[in-house]
């Protein structure tokens, strides 16, 4: 259910926004592999949760292109 909702919510963004939202995902991902190798993160979990999230916005970013290609 909480899945669905993001998901949701990425559709409605348009590209710029998704790929600001890319970048921030990396860069957080990045910080928790860093903090993850000087045994200072907590929640191992979350670096799963960031990858998931850079998944699923990478496949609406992709979708959103590949419908516009089919329009035109």
């Amino acid at each position: 259910m909480k899945t669905t909702k993001i998901r949701e919510e990425l559709r409605l963004k348009n590209n710029s926004d998704l790929n600001v939202e890319l970048v921030s995902l990396k860069k957080e991902l990045f910080n928790l592999r860093f903090q993850n190798a000087t045994n200072q993160l907590q929640n191992t979990a979350r670096i799963k949760e960031v990858k998931k999230g850079i998944a699923r916005v990478q496949t609406i970013i992709t979708e959103k292109n590949f419908s516009d290609n089919v329009i035109e």
